[in-house]
């Protein structure tokens, strides 16, 4: 077993072939629960925890809403409301909860005196303000939202979503690549995590952002699915943004304003896509978001590039989805803040509480306990 094999973050990217099948992914999350179950009952993670622990952490959420059944390929992507509630009651027991703008004026003053917690949550989902905002209310949580422009005025579309709903949909899906037909087998529940985690790889490895965004609105033309509907259906739309002004929890920041992998943008156009979602909300909302995350966020999606990008830009923070702690080192890397996703994989109290102890950190990054990018 290799430090490399656990991996704690939001959004499942496939490595290599063997790790694309479906009982992989069961086995290593399976794995990853045996190390948090281990390291808390054996009491590792609290005698670690003054070492790795750091300052605090953001977590990250992206759908909050009651389970909508089907076979799960993008579970991993939603919590329920009713675990959302019994998180923050145990952690409100011992730690502080900050906006962002507070996580990050502590990094720059150096405080040190009480481990804190930001609460973030990506792409602008309508039931972060339907299911989640109300128990955030009720704890008294602040919480930063980050919005693509494009999902608000419906030009962007949720791509890996609809490419949910078509293998969902059907028993077979088939489209053409450069190398020929490609027939994806949809026809069991195995076999649509298969042919999902095939398709994934195939859009985010062998095409660039523009063709997979093509070949998704083609398949939807294909198998009848309605992209409008699902985006108005499952998106924030800018009026639903403007009334977040009067919930003075809340904070919107940027996510760029197509939701693209910056990695694989020529360095002009995924600056413009940072800054342009950053004077879109600006014009839109009447508000400068001064905070930004990183679309997907892991090792392929966004590097020092990007980093180097959004310093420029002026952007008093970025977040990645890189699993880890803040640690005072982090004033000095205020651009690659990781974060600490709260993914359907995991709800359970005990889970994100061993996280939180850092004791899940080095083993998701070859070791190191001070992650940037």
């Amino acid at each position: 077993m290799t430090w490399r094999g656990f991996e704690f973050t939001s959004f499942c990217f496939p490595v290599d072939k063997t790790r694309r099948q479906g009982w992989m992914t069961v086995i290593k999350t399976l794995m990853r629960k045996a190390y948090m179950q281990g390291a808390r009952y054996s009491g590792l993670s609290a005698l670690f925890s003054p070492l790795l622990s750091g300052v605090g952490a953001i977590l990250m959420f992206h759908h909050v809403r009651p389970w909508t059944g089907g076979v799960g390929l993008n579970q991993l992507l939603e919590v329920e409301p009713d675990f959302l509630d019994r998180l923050l009651d145990d952690l409100n027991r011992d730690m502080r909860f900050v906006s962002m703008d507070e996580a990050a004026d502590r990094l720059l003053r150096g405080h040190e005196d009480e481990r804190y917690l930001a609460v973030t949550l990506d792409d602008g989902y309508r039931d972060n303000v339907e299911h989640a905002a109300p128990v955030f209310r009720a704890h008294g949580v602040p919480y930063t939202i980050f919005v693509c422009p494009g999902y608000a005025d419906r030009s962007a579309d949720l791509w890996w979503e609809l490419a949910d709903m078509i293998v969902e949909a059907n028993d077979e899906v088939a489209f053409d690549t450069a190398s020929g037909r490609k027939v994806l087998d949809c026809s069991t529940a195995a076999l649509k995590h298969k042919a999902y985690a095939e398709f994934m790889r195939y859009a985010w490895t062998d095409i660039d952002e523009d063709a997979q965004r093509e070949l998704v609105r083609s398949l939807c033309e294909t198998y009848g699915i309605d992209r409008r509907a699902h985006s108005d259906a499952s998106l924030l739309d800018w009026d639903e943004l403007r009334a977040l002004e009067n919930d003075p929890l809340a904070t919107v920041g940027a996510h760029t304003v197509n939701h693209f992998m910056l990695a694989r943008l020529p360095r002009d156009r995924a600056a413009e896509e940072m800054v342009r979602s950053r004077d879109l909300l600006a014009e839109k909302l009447g508000k400068r978001p001064n905070h930004l995350a990183y679309p997907y966020g892991f090792p392929a999606a966004v590097g020092q590039r990007e980093v180097d990008i959004a310093r420029e830009l002026g952007f008093q923070t970025a977040v990645t989805t890189r699993h880890g702690m803040l640690m005072p080192g982090h004033r000095d890397a205020m651009q690659a803040l990781p974060r600490v996703s709260v993914n359907g994989n995991y709800q359970h109290v005990s889970y994100v509480e061993t996280m939180l102890t850092g004791i899940t950190v080095p083993p998701a990054n070859r070791g190191r306990r001070f992650v940037t990018v």
